[in-house]
């Protein structure tokens, strides 16, 4: 099986293939396609860890220990567990409605595809449900479910009640909407329209829910009915997260709070220019910025930018107890965005809004989470943003961690530098770490070099993306890495793209700087292959011929991951340049081929002992359509 030098592999197989080993094994075939599990409390992939170990068995035992290991580790450990709702036991003939490998991919967005383990429980008749069990070992006093009901007919959402029940008794209702899902791509007038031509997506939104009454015990069973208050004509519920929820956090000493000065925690009138004075009056005096419990109004004003706590600690309760809401008059014309500059810190608040589709500063509402930017870095942990933009991170030094986006209209986290030359955009050394992006409206994680509009912009450098989890975007990528140098993207869960790849690596637009170096270590990319277009589980580009750097290489190195359930292919190289290194990683699954490098490629691939494991039928563990441009080595 092994040659000198450059190397043509055409295998096909059921089980198991170790390609630049030298050897080839065989498993037996998959006993189905069984939706992969969900996220949970520690790492997301741990839940997979078991059952890929146990399908590598037979193989080489680095495969088998490199694959226990990554599944292990993979993820942002967070506070919550996640339980998927097609895992529930289902009454009143409830079904299950899901998209697996092997089905025909989707040609345009579903529920289906957009769900988060491409599978969801739909309650469309009443006395329909779905239970669930607290197996988390620990009591929950909140709960977020994810969940769809129909659009108003005209657009603009409805709100409908959801029955919830503990070990068989009423418990409380459950307010779902739909006022801030449903947008249509492509639509002539804007994207709440339903009558203008556009496609249906961005079915989902997440309901953070206080639990009434005793906290959800240990082995309890949580119940999600629709009875006959309940009036949706149908609830296609996909996940519930399961969260004990501490008390508030203390203010800090010396802090000046953002109440005495005349913010109002009870969202009764505007706190914009009262947070505004306080974070002022901070920077002047060297002390910390406290807001208490609340839920605090910022209306934006026309021509400035709302807050900006650059330079100052800024805490909150913690984002169930703080929350900074933006509701501008729609169609909205002002910013919104919260700066963030050089020695700013920032922790425990939520960011929300009523922004209805995306559209940055523009008519929907939609802006950015926070903007960080400066030469001498920033801190910003424990935030959740929901509703906005993308959280645009640019400067050198910054670090994000322990942090929550859902329901965006742009990516989750985004590492930049800025688009244009300036000291604090670089982008350089930034960090995004153990943090959390579901339902994102753009990559759930990305990383972005651009060379700005006059070619003279920077490139960025030393971006990491680490122990982070995308879940179900409902556009785009799960993670992106777009230019750069020396970048690092480890140990990370990507789980259910609707429209694009699990994972892209390569370039963005004309503009953007070639990918350097960057390795790629230690994830669990699970699914890809979406409704937009020819995607796969990764995919490895190049500058195309319009880039302005149209000979340049991407340059990745991709060691020890787990690349499972494409709808595609599991990793394709596409045409023109690159230089890639792939060992010790694993495909487990994908319905195309395991590795799949297009005509036209050029470039370099050294190969060492990746498994392809669970091929379809008739399926190669990797099919070389440009073999005298591509050089194989192992």
């Amino acid at each position: 099986m092994q040659e000198r030098g450059r190397r043509k592999l055409s295998l096909r197989a059921t089980g198991m293939v170790v390609l630049g080993a030298g050897l080839c094994a065989l498993l037996p075939p998959a006993a189905g396609a069984a939706a992969p599990p969900g996220p949970g409390t520690g790492s997301a992939a741990a839940h997979a860890a078991g059952r890929t170990a146990a399908h590598a068995a037979t193989g080489p035992a680095t495969t088998r220990t490199d694959t226990a290991r990554t599944a292990a580790h993979a993820g942002a450990r967070t506070p919550f567990t996640t339980i998927e709702a097609e895992s529930g036991k289902l009454g009143g003939d409830a079904r299950v409605h899901a998209l697996k490998p092997g089905d025909p991919p989707p040609t345009k967005a579903t529920p289906e595809a957009e769900a988060s383990g491409y599978a969801y429980a739909r309650l469309d008749r009443t006395g329909q449900s779905v239970s669930l069990v607290n197996r988390t070992g620990k009591p929950a006093n909140t709960l977020v479910v994810r969940a769809s009901i129909p659009d108003a007919p005209d657009g603009g959402g409805i709100d409908a009640s959801l029955s919830l029940y503990v070990n068989g008794k009423y418990r409380q209702s459950l307010t779902i909407s739909s006022k801030q899902a449903w947008n249509y791509r492509g639509a002539t007038t804007n994207a709440d329209d339903p009558h203008a031509g556009g496609m249906p997506y961005r079915f989902y939104n997440e309901f953070p829910v206080w639990v009434k009454g005793a906290p959800l015990a240990p082995g309890s069973t949580l119940t999600f009915k629709k009875g006959a208050a309940d009036k949706a004509a149908f609830y296609d519920v996909d996940s519930v997260d399961l969260e004990h929820v501490g008390a508030p956090r203390a203010r800090p000493r010396g802090a000046l709070s953002v109440v005495a000065r005349g913010a109002d925690p009870h969202f009764r009138k505007d706190s914009t220019l009262a947070i505004q004075k306080t974070v002022d009056a901070a920077r002047a005096s060297g002390r910390p910025v406290w807001i208490p419990p609340g839920r605090y109004l910022t209306n934006s004003f026309a021509g400035a930018e709302p807050l900006d706590f650059s330079g100052v600690t800024v805490r909150g309760a913690g984002m169930w107890y703080t929350t900074i809401y933006r509701r501008p008059p729609l169609p909205a014309t002002q910013r919104t965005k919260i700066l963030v500059g050089s020695h700013t810190r920032l922790s425990d608040i939520q960011i929300d809004s009523n922004a209805i589709y995306r559209d940055i500063a523009g008519p929907g509402g939609a802006d950015y989470g926070i903007n960080a930017s400066g030469a001498d870095g920033w801190l910003v942990e424990r935030i959740w943003n929901r509703h906005t933009d993308a959280n645009w991170l640019s400067g050198t030094g910054g670090l994000l961690r322990d942090s929550r986006s859902s329901d965006s209209y742009g990516d989750g986290f985004n590492i930049n530098n800025g688009g244009v030359p300036h000291p604090d955009r670089r982008g350089d050394d930034i960090t995004v770490e153990n943090s959390f992006a579901r339902n994102s409206g753009d990559d759930g994680f990305a990383v972005y070099s651009d060379s700005g509009a006059d070619g003279d912009n920077p490139v960025l450098s030393g971006a990491r993306m680490l122990h982070n989890t995308a879940i179900a975007p409902w556009w785009a990528n799960g993670m992106r890495i777009a230019g750069g140098r020396d970048i690092q993207c480890r140990d990370n869960l990507v789980r259910g793209s609707a429209s694009n790849d699990a994972l892209v690596i390569g370039v963005f637009g004309d503009s953007g700087h070639p990918l350097e170096s960057a390795t790629v270590s230690g994830n669990v990319l699970i699914g890809g292959r979406g409704w937009n277009g020819d995607r796969h589980g990764v995919e490895i580009q190049s500058p195309g011929p319009t880039s302005r750097f149209p000979d340049a290489y991407t340059n990745v190195t991709l060691t020890d991951n787990m690349i499972k359930g494409s709808l595609r292919a599991g990793l394709i190289i596409t045409k023109s340049r690159s230089h890639v290194r792939l060992h010790g990683n694993t495909i487990d699954g994908p319905a195309g081929p395991g590795i799949l490098i297009a005509p036209g490629a050029t470039g370099t691939g050294s190969f060492s002992r990746n498994a392809i494991v669970h091929l379809r039928p008739g399926q190669p563990a990797l099919r070389d359509e440009a073999e005298d441009t591509f050089t194989l080595t192992g």
